[in-house]
């Protein structure tokens, strides 16, 4: 049987590739310090199942190594702190654990615990390059773009940077123990189970509360939103392919780039409301348009995105109202 290992497998996107990549033929390990996952009854019931198992732990310690197994086929590396609002109001701990996770486990694979490794990292990476450089030529970006942080003193760089430096151990460490590596750049990723610390559910809970005036920050703003569906089974062909060995890879729908107002108005049809906007100003340091490159990924594994953003959006929307419902009534 195949052995395999999700760190921040209670997370939004590390549970939705957990159910993406479970199978009857493998022994799947999730590691998670529950301080941001979601433990829900969906989650148990996933980990009662015979061959998954979980381990709670902090990686920013190395005592939770004494629990993993000797080898891993796959070894997934998704924890981190992630969220807006994080970035600013806890930037010190932001970077302390998406640096120190992935420092500790990096020190630990070598060639014989590790068939392949994969390390998530985000558009947040390029972010800077694209508020100092923006013109036609880096938008949809492809995975060669320089990486900038063009203000230090921005906390919201703590994520980007956590990342850039993720990049660099994973790149020279595993090269280093010759361990087979990729690196996957997530762009802006929406599901379910997200948390609320991200414009859609934003939106989602300022429909439940019914909001008028509306308020948006930064609207104008543009983005190409993919489902977590998507992202994920890219995720899985990029660990199963060894034409990705060694490669960066953008994931996400370079196909509907579209303005955050323009997210808003679907939210509205798909509710049936018709508020008022109040058109607020950006975050500082949010970018004015984000859109990936993805003929990479469809030359080397042939992935397309399949669920369209007014598709999408409708599930998501389904799911957080019942949520909002469920912790009104708790």
């Amino acid at each position: 049987m195949k052995k395999k290992l999700i760190t921040g497998g209670a997370g939004f996107i590390g549970f939705h590739l957990a159910k993406c990549i479970y199978d009857d033929d493998c022994e799947l390990t999730l590691i998670d310090d529950l301080s941001r996952g979601n433990a829900d009854d969906e989650f148990q019931d996933f980990i009662s199942k015979n061959n998954v198992s979980f381990i709670n732990a902090d990686m920013t310690k190395t005592d939770f190594f004494k629990d993993l197994d000797d080898y891993y086929d796959e070894i997934y590396h998704l924890v981190a702190i992630n969220g807006t609002k994080n970035f600013y109001l806890f930037p010190e701990n932001v970077l302390r654990v998406n640096i120190l996770s992935i420092m500790n486990i990096l020190e630990w694979v070598n060639k014989d615990r590790c068939g392949k490794f994969l390390f998530s990292s985000s558009s947040e990476v390029y972010a800077g390059t694209i508020e100092e450089y923006l013109n036609d030529g880096y938008i949809p970006t492809k995975e060669d773009i320089p990486l900038t942080i063009n203000d230090i003193f921005n906390p919201r760089f703590s994520y980007g940077g956590s990342k850039i430096i993720g990049e660099l151990l994973t790149i020279n460490m595993l090269k280093s123990k010759d361990v087979k590596f990729s690196i996957v750049r997530y762009h802006n990723i929406y599901g379910s189970r997200m948390g609320y610390d991200h414009v859609i559910p934003e939106f989602c809970q300022r429909i439940h509360e019914k909001m008028d005036p509306f308020p948006i920050f930064g609207g104008y703003e543009t983005r190409a939103f993919c489902h977590v569906f998507d992202a994920v089974n890219a995720t899985k062909l990029v660990m199963k392919s060894d034409k990705t060995n060694g490669e960066i890879l953008h994931i996400g729908n370079s196909d509907e780039e579209v303005s955050i107002i323009e997210v808003a108005k679907h939210l509205f049809n798909i509710s049936g409301i018709n508020p008022k906007l109040d058109i607020r100003e950006a975050p500082l340091g949010s970018v004015k348009r984000r859109c990936p490159n993805t003929n990479k990924i469809e030359k080397l594994i042939k992935y397309k995105p399949e669920i369209s953003l007014k598709n999408g959006l409708v599930n998501v929307y389904k799911w957080y109202m019942e949520d909002i419902d469920k912790k009104d009534v708790d």
